[in-house]
């Protein structure tokens, strides 16, 4: 079916690059997602309005300011 979508210039981008890695089509992508993110079964738990994220595996390494900025300004992620 076609039809006419509004999509943010970075979401298209990043759907036309999973596209080429799965050796798919960009609508056969936005349709598995849609399906996916659609078909969930597991209720979604949230606190005072806010969707609360699931918890760590242990073992993982928590998430901090700190590794968020190391992150976020390219020094990359140190095991700290």
């Amino acid at each position: 079916m076609r039809t006419t979508l509004d999509i943010d210039d970075d979401i298209l981008q990043t759907v036309k690059e999973l596209a080429a890695v799965r050796q798919s089509t960009a609508g056969r992508v936005i349709s598995e997602l849609a399906r996916t993110a659609l078909s969930s079964d597991r209720p979604i738990r949230t606190r005072n309005g806010v969707p609360v994220l699931p918890r760590r595996a242990r073992g993982d390494r928590r998430t901090t300011m700190r590794l968020v900025n190391d992150l976020r300004d390219g020094d990359g992620a140190t095991a700290r």
